[in-house]
Formats: structure tokens, sequence, C-alpha cells
């Protein structure tokens, strides 16, 4: 007996796709291939688990799969007991800055925090009081007080840079619970999402010194890994995608500053500087090839991600390289991945699918003859279509499938920001920005 697919589900798969996003919830019933890619990502995360550091770079052409890959990864890591955060970089959103970038990257990231019980986000005032009520328990066994327990776990973060006044914030948070002040606990939730902009506002607020800033972006991440660890989780999975961004910025000086950023990622996770904590930054090829704007432009991370000759030469994949290229799904899988979308537009049921076996493989050829083998590298597109072409069966049932094929239009993928270019204040830009001939 086949698993009926619940209404919510598939609708957020069908819009979600549809409009060419990834969905959110249901991807399990779509997944197909790039089983090696994953195997290694498994690996990693159970690194990760054992007080190791994980750093990817997954990297893919523009609809591609990447967000995808990257959300499956994300599913498998919520499984596993993890808390996960994820952003996308943008013109506002970047690892490093001195305008308050990298602040409201990481305020995207504290919003979008995840757990197994709240995968949609928002889960951090759960994550600080899942902490909370360990310690209490932890001091209920031992005879202890709360507020030595509450000491003695986060002690290792009062060591780290920023760990201080960050162990204050958790112990406000408890004294706020205990004497039931919900105005409290929304100052230490609104510091730990780095919304505070003044560091008096804060004084006054909750005692503290600092703030979280442009400058402690990466030293606050770590923190958080220690701390979500001595709330009882795996550890913590940072995704950031859209990493192009960092590729488009106009000012040389404003890359280099955010690749090195990158580069100190890197080196900790790799010498075991961190714990507790992986990296997921999904880009395009050029973002990481480009030898005169990517990261092969910065020297130093140019070394670290060259691909293994070895492998090359043997022509074959070496999945425990940091930059991960994903693999294009070949025509079989993308064969199944269509017989999957039907399965969910008919919410699991088979007798109710629109359109037969026969019609995939056709759909598969035109799709071929339209736009060559772009249609299995990049499936964006194609997987549109063909939920396009479903929803008009579906709405018309005295059209075939047979007299839509002609008409569908498939379009091959492009980046729809190619030529962009971000813009930086005046102290930051290349002297010869503005230089035309």
């Amino acid at each position: 007996m086949q698993k009926r697919i619940r209404a919510k589900e598939r609708d957020a798969i069908i819009q979600s796709l549809k409009t060419g996003v990834t969905p959110k919830i249901g991807i399990q019933h779509i997944q197909v291939g790039r089983v090696n890619e994953l195997k290694a990502m498994i690996q990693d995360i159970k690194r990760i688990e054992d007080g190791g550091a994980a750093f990817r770079l997954i990297i893919g052409d523009y609809g591609s799969g990447k967000t995808f890959f990257m959300s499956v990864v994300r599913a498998i890591a919520l499984e596993n007991k993890f808390v996960t955060v994820h952003a996308d970089l943008s013109p506002d959103r970047r690892l490093h800055a001195t305008n308050g970038q990298a602040k409201n990257l990481y305020s995207e990231l504290m919003i979008n925090m995840a757990t197994r019980n709240k995968p949609d986000g928002n889960a951090l005032t759960s994550v600080v009081e899942k902490f909370i009520t360990q310690v209490q328990k932890e001091a209920d066994s031992t005879d202890s007080s709360v507020e030595k327990i509450l000491h003695q776990r986060l002690s290792a973060i009062s060591e780290m840079v920023g760990g201080y006044d960050f162990a204050k914030v958790i112990e406000a948070y408890w004294k706020a619970s205990e004497q039931e002040d919900e105005q409290l606990k929304a100052c230490a939730i609104k510091w730990l999402r780095a919304e505070y902009n003044s560091k008096i506002e804060a004084r006054n607020d909750l005692g503290v010194r600092t703030i979280i800033s442009d400058a402690s972006f990466y030293d606050s991440l770590k923190i958080m890994s220690l701390f979500v660890r001595q709330a009882g989780y795996s550890g913590l999975l940072v995704n950031l995608d859209e990493m192009v961004n960092l590729y488009k910025l106009n000012s040389s000086q404003a890359r280099k500053s955010n690749y090195e950023q990158i580069l100190r990622m890197l080196n900790d996770c790799l010498q075991g500087n961190a714990e507790y904590i992986g990296f997921l930054l999904g880009g395009t090829p050029e973002f990481l090839l480009d030898p005169r704007k990517g990261l092969y432009s910065y020297e130093a991370l140019q070394t670290r991600l060259a691909d293994n000759n070895f492998a090359k030469q043997a022509g074959v994949i070496d999945y425990s390289s940091p930059a991960l290229h994903l693999a294009s799904l070949t025509p079989e899988e993308l064969y199944i991945l269509l017989k999957n979308l039907r399965h969910v537009y008919a919410y699991g049921d088979t007798s109710k699918y629109l359109v037969p076996d026969e019609s995939l493989k056709t759909f598969l050829v035109h799709c071929s003859q339209t736009i060559g083998d772009a249609y299995f590298r990049t499936p964006r597109n194609t997987i549109k279509a063909f939920l396009d072409m479903l929803a008009v069966i579906e709405q018309n049932p005295d059209i075939s499938w047979q007299q839509l094929l002609d008409s569908v239009e498939v379009e091959e993928e492009k980046d729809s920001d190619i030529g962009m270019e971000y813009t930086e204040d005046a102290q930051e830009d290349d002297e010869l920005t503005d230089f035309k001939l």
C-alpha cells in the first residue's frame, strides 16, 4: 500500500518548483541521485557530531540543484539532532563588512535557526529554553545551585572572544525565567539575534558591554556551536547560499575582505580550531574558478581549493575535497525525478496519475531536442515546464499530453544577474572603478 502525500506537502512542493525555488518541506518525496555526494556529507555530519568541524563549497551551475542539495543535507542534519541556520547572501548580507551587512547576515541566520521539532525556523528561543531546562535538571540531581551549574556549563564559552557577554545574556535569560520577566527575556533574545544597534542600549537592558556586530560575526557563530552542544544538540550546521553575491562585489577590497573571512573559516575547520560546527557554502563555478574575481583570485584559497590532480588523471571525483562540484543528474535520474513529481502531483495515489510512463520519455526527448544536454545538467526549467504541462491537463481533461508536447517551451537556464555588480561606498571602491574609455 502506497503512502498518501498530505495536501500541505504536495502543494508546497508543486508551488515552489513551479516558481523555480526549493520547497521547504517534503523534499524526501522528490530527492534523486547524488548518492556519493550525500555519503560525503553524512560523513561530515558525523565528524561534527564527534567534536570536529567541516567546510564545504557546494559548486554548481544556475538551476543545477545546489540549493535543493543543501536543503537535503540540512534535513539529514536535523534528523541527527543538529541545530541548523541558513541564509542567502545579498547586497546587504555578507560575511565581512563595516556597514552592518555581516551583522544583518548573522541576524538572518538566527531568525532561520531550526531544530527537528521546529524545522521552519525561529528556534532560537526553544534552544535557549532547552539549555535552561537541562541546567535545572542537573542542579536538581546534584543538589547544586542553578547558578553554579550555569557557570560551569558556560565556562568554556566565557573564555572565547565575545563569550563573556554571551554567557551573561544567557544568565539574564535564566533570571528572567525565574522572575517571569518577559521583557528581560525578549531583550536577551534580541541580543542573541544581533538586533541591538547600540552598546549603550544593550548595557541599560542587560548589563553587557558589547553587542554582536560586523567584527564578531564569525566568532559569534563559533560560540553558538558550543552553546547548542551544551543545550543537548549534536552540533551546528551553517548553510550560506548565493555566495556569487561576493563575486559580484565591484570593490576588490570588499571581495578580498570577504574571501579572507572564508579562508579563516576554512583554516579553522581543517586545523581543528573549530568544534561542533559545519559550513555549507553554495556558489557557481565562476565564483570559485574565476582567476580575476572568484575565490581563485585569492592565492591562499586557490591552493587549498584546487582540484586533486590524481583524481583528475584517473577521471574520478575526490569527495573529500573542500570544494564539492555537484555532478549532473543523468537522464535516467531525471526520468525518476519526473516520475516522483507525477506521484506527488497525484497526492501519492497511482490511480490519479495524469499522464502515462510513455509521456515522461517523450517529454525528455522533446527537452533534449529543444535545449540539448542542458535539460539534465540544469533541470530547473525542465521541471517547471513539466509541472506546467500537468497543470494544463488537470484543468482541461479533454486535452491530451500528445497535443501539449509540441507546444511546450523549455528554455536553457541562464543567470538572470549576469553583468550585475554591487558598488560599495567611496572609501572601498577601486581607484579605477569609474574609469571609462
